[in-house]
């Protein structure tokens, strides 16, 4: 069969697919090789070479156990033209969306981290789906951000995060939520970035609230933030209406961890980094005043910049600090540490100075006595009225005072009477010393006994 215009036709459907006419003809080889296998009679091994001018030989095999040609000629049908038109239109449309389907995912394969532009076609509670005039992207409701909800027939952008190949062709999922969507749109937005001059070094995202970003110039003459602001904040603007009016905080990013993380929480001002790399935390000191604009809205401020610095960050005022300091103050602590036994388990306290060692039970009973001993103490009379003698208590807990009764409870003292008002004898525990007040009733100093 030679048809040099099937050949033409051909040609030019490869031109409007997109493909070369290499792959339709082989396409229509191998439809026609299944054709010829079906009819009667036909040899079990064979296959079509179809030329440049659509001339179309089917060639036939006899092959043995081990899969070498014994015999090889030509047995083209006499009725080809009838199994052309049955086979041809069918193999090239599933040929040709087979094609199409591939080209499509080597299109995008390759574009995981790349920004796109669609059309709104399909918004439900489950996904919404976006026309990217070829294919359709995938925008799941995990990937979307809250309370956003975008009309049909608008555009929008989207970061790429898979590409999957199924047998429909690719699926493109899609990503408003991821901060690398941030990281493309300041890459349209800003050229310094976009040729390698600036950096964003770091991003931190809650979508639909708020943003932090870290940059960094290669080039001193060029302020990274003023160059990712643009002149009167043209260039940010545009990404935070592409966001739907998204915060953005940009911050220079500093090698310096203590200058990064006073950064990192703008725009509160910091007055102090402590790190403690052991915990993995960086403790931050500011002013009173700015304590709450450092924490942010339900701690917010602070979460981005513990995503974007990687320390876990600990806030606190000034007076918080002083507090802290002040209690310290003074206060000896024992050095040492807690070692486990292997065998039972049991944590045993080892003093660094060489000193006797105490078990968890031991320093627990010995606290509970202590507590006993403080809250005797705090419960014990003190002052004037205190007893004290023979069942008073000694040392620190003896009530004090000028009045505090003594000996035989006889008060002694300032307060305690003097002189010939005192009581003396046995009538001094009788009779307070005030109820003397006639001087004929007292012994005289010369009086015999």
């Amino acid at each position: 069969m030679n048809s040099p215009e099937i050949m033409e036709a051909l040609k030019a459907l490869a031109a409007e697919k997109g493909m070369s006419t290499e792959v339709l003809l082989e396409a229509v080889a191998n439809g026609l090789e299944s054709a010829y296998k079906r009819r009667e009679g036909a040899a079990e091994q064979a296959y079509v070479i179809i030329d440049e001018s659509f001339n179309i030989t089917v060639y036939a095999q006899e092959v043995d156990e081990l899969g070498t040609v014994l015999r090889e000629w030509d047995d083209t049908p006499h009725d080809l033209g009838r199994i052309v038109a049955q086979t041809v239109r069918q193999v090239l449309n599933q040929r040709i969306r087979e094609v199409e389907r591939d080209m499509k995912y080597d299109e995008y394969a390759g574009r995981e981290g790349d920004i796109v532009t669609g059309i709104i076609q399909q918004n439900d509670a489950r996904y919404t789906l976006l026309d990217l005039g070829r294919v359709e992207a995938l925008l799941p409701q995990s990937e979307q951000v809250p309370y956003e909800r975008p009309e049909p027939n608008s555009r929008l952008k989207a970061y790429i995060v898979e590409v999957r190949k199924t047998a429909k062709g690719p699926q493109i999922v899609v990503s408003r939520t991821h901060p690398g969507l941030i990281r493309e749109l300041f890459k349209l937005e800003v050229p310094e970035i976009s040729d390698g001059v600036v950096e964003l070094k770091a991003c931190a995202r809650e979508p639909g609230h708020r943003t932090k970003i870290a940059v960094w110039s290669n080039d001193s003459n060029i302020d990274p933030v003023g160059a990712c602001v643009g002149a009167r904040g043209s260039r940010v603007r545009q990404v935070v209406n592409e966001l739907r009016g998204e915060k953005i905080d940009i911050v220079p990013f500093s090698d310096d961890l203590h200058d990064f993380v006073a950064k990192a929480l703008s725009p509160a001002r910091v007055r102090e980094v402590r790190f403690h790399s052991e915990q993995g935390v960086a403790e931050v000191i500011v002013p009173d005043h700015q304590l709450s604009l450092a924490i942010g809205r339900e701690g917010q401020n602070a979460r981005l910049a513990a995503r974007l610095t990687g320390w876990r960050i600990d806030i606190k005022s000034e007076t918080q600090i002083a507090e802290e300091e002040a209690g310290y103050s003074g206060e000896e602590w024992a050095e040492g540490e807690w070692v486990t036994n292997p065998d039972t388990g049991e944590q045993t306290w080892v003093p660094a100075d060489g000193g006797e060692a105490i078990t968890a039970g031991q320093w627990s009973e010995a606290v509970t006595e202590q507590q006993e001993v403080d809250e005797t103490a705090d419960g014990a009379p003190i002052g004037n009225d205190a007893p004290v003698g023979d069942d008073a208590p000694i040392g620190d807990d003896a009530p004090i005072g000028n009045d505090a009764p003594v000996g035989d409870d006889a008060p002694i003292g300032d307060g305690a009477p003097v002189g010939d008002d005192a009581p003396i004898g046995d009538g001094a525990d009788e009779t307070p010393a005030e109820a003397h007040t006639d001087p004929s009733t007292l012994p005289s100093d010369s009086a015999t006994p």
